[in-house]
Formats: C-alpha cells, sequence, structure tokens
C-alpha cells in the first residue's frame, strides 16, 4: 500500500513547474531546510524519472531551466528498455550507472513478465521490501565513488543540474539524498522530498509482458507494490548504513566521498540561500 505523504517542508514556493507530459517524477529541491537555519536555492537541483519519453514541450520547459547538467544514473539495461535522454541543447549529459547493467535483469524479466506463483516465490513474505532496503545499503556502502564524482562535479560547475534514473525515485533519490546531506539538510526533510515520489502524478508506470486482466490482478500488483513504492525505511535503512559505517555524516563526507571542507563550503555556496 502506497504511504501517505507527509506535509512538505519547503516554506519558499518553487518556481511554475510545467504539466509534463512524458517526464514523470520532476521536482524542484529548492526550499528543503538545513540544520543550521539555511535552505536549498529554488531553481538549482532538480530531480526526475527519465527523459527517453520527454515531449517536444517536456523538452521546452527543461531547456527553460537553465541546466548544466543532466546527470543519468540509469545503466546499459535500462537505456534497452526506455531509449536515450532526449538532447537538451547547450547541456552536459553524464551517465553514470548505479548498477551493473546485468544485475538483476533476470530479476526485473520476471517481474515483468512473471506469473502469479512465480512472483509470490520472489516477491512474497517480506521479500520484495528486504530485497529493496539491501540495494538501498549496498549502494550507499559500494558506490562511494560515483556519489564523490557526482557531489564534486555539483561544487566545481555543474549547477543547475538535474539528476534522474528510470523512475526517478531509488537510484536518483539516493544520490539526491546524499547531496541533501552534503549540504546539511534535515534528515526528515529529505525523507518527505523522498516520498513525494508516490504521487499519483509522479509514480513510475508498471510495464507488465502482458496486457491479460490477470497480469495487472490486485494480488499481482501488491506483489510489485513495493518495488516501486517510495517507503521511508529504504532511504533511512541508508542512512543507518552512513551511520553503522563511518559512524555518522560527517565521517561519511570526509572520507566515504573524500569531500574537503574547502569543496563542501563551494558546494554550500552554489546550493544554499
Amino acid at each position: 500500500m502506497t504511504q501517505p505523504i507527509p506535509q512538505s517542508p519547503r516554506t519558499d514556493p518553487a518556481p511554475q513547474e510545467a504539466a509534463l507530459i512524458g517526464v514523470r517524477n520532476f521536482r524542484d529541491v529548492g526550499g528543503l531546510p538545513t540544520t543550521d537555519g539555511r535552505r536549498v536555492k529554488s531553481g538549482r537541483l532538480f530531480r526526475s524519472g527519465h527523459l527517453a519519453h520527454a515531449t517536444e514541450s517536456d523538452a521546452e520547459f527543461l531547456g527553460s531551466l537553465g541546466l548544466h547538467t543532466v546527470f543519468d544514473f540509469r545503466n546499459g539495461a535500462d537505456h534497452a528498455l526506455e531509449g536515450p535522454d532526449v538532447e537538451l541543447p547547450g547541456v552536459l549529459n553524464v551517465n553514470i550507472p548505479l548498477s551493473d547493467p546485468a544485475d538483476g535483469s533476470e530479476f526485473w524479466k520476471m517481474v515483468r513478465g512473471g506469473e502469479l506463483a512465480q512472483l509470490r516465490e520472489l516477491l512474497g513474505e517480506g521479500k520484495a521490501a528486504a530485497r529493496m532496503s539491501r540495494s538501498y545499503r549496498t549502494m550507499i556502502r559500494t558506490r562511494t565513488a560515483e556519489h564523490s564524482r557526482v557531489v564534486h562535479a555539483l561544487a566545481e560547475d555543474s549547477v543547475p543540474a538535474l539528476m534522474h534514473c528510470a523512475a526517478g525515485k531509488d537510484r536518483a533519490g539516493l544520490s539526491i539524498a546524499v547531496t541533501l546531506l552534503a549540504l546539511g539538510v534535515e534528515r526528515e526533510a529529505i525523507v518527505a522530498d523522498y516520498l513525494e515520489s508516490n504521487a499519483p502524478h509522479n509514480r513510475y508506470r508498471v510495464r507488465r509482458g502482458s496486457d491479460a486482466p490477470e497480469a495487472r490482478a490486485p494480488e499481482v500488483m501488491e506483489l510489485l507494490a513495493p518495488l516501486f513504492d517510495a517507503r521511508a525505511p529504504y532511504l533511512t535503512t541508508a542512512f543507518d548504513a552512513i551511520d553503522e559505517e563511518w559512524g555518522g555524516v560527517e565521517r561519511y563526507l570526509a572520507e566515504g566521498l573524500g569531500l574537503a571542507p574547502e569543496t563542501l563550503d563551494r558546494l554550500r555556496d552554489r546550493l544554499l540561500d
């Protein structure tokens, strides 16, 4: 079941956002509060699902944002399924895969085409949610080089930036969360922003391999729900991994991501009011 979306922690209104047609889960993370009383600047950091199906009007809107860089966290399998992003003139597109193209390909093939009995075995009795939590912990622990690359780029010259994966929820959500931690944003505010991916207009459209009614039967959709929901425990277990592995955010930023104090200062000057 989809979780309720908490009230947004933003107090500053975000810029007017177009009604995007082919891009899901788009938003400006501006306005989120930091622990020292500052806020993320509007118009500097955006997140979304993939841009492969962006319409002409979508591309026009995205082009109006003045983006310097689009960070695409999809892998080869995602690109084969969805296609490349639309080209935005003058915008640097940086692909940083956050999962191996072959990792889980059979799993996702089963998800999209598997029969009910197979899905019960694969996803039932809490297995789907447990898989999601494990993947978040694994990304935090093993993808420090990729997350370091993103945050260093933002500190140097890559702003305004848009981060996306396929749904804009997991890989992009975790990369946004890491960036917001580096900015000193409150954890509760990071989780609240993450949970906005559950809004009906933001949710990823689940593709099943069959159009038969049984392919979208209530039990099938219930089994799939943990994979396509944004659930607070997924993100908080990533925070727990930071605390367990590095003893807290400060050491994670310094040792895990290799962020020097002067780099953090530049990052915060670029992205905070």
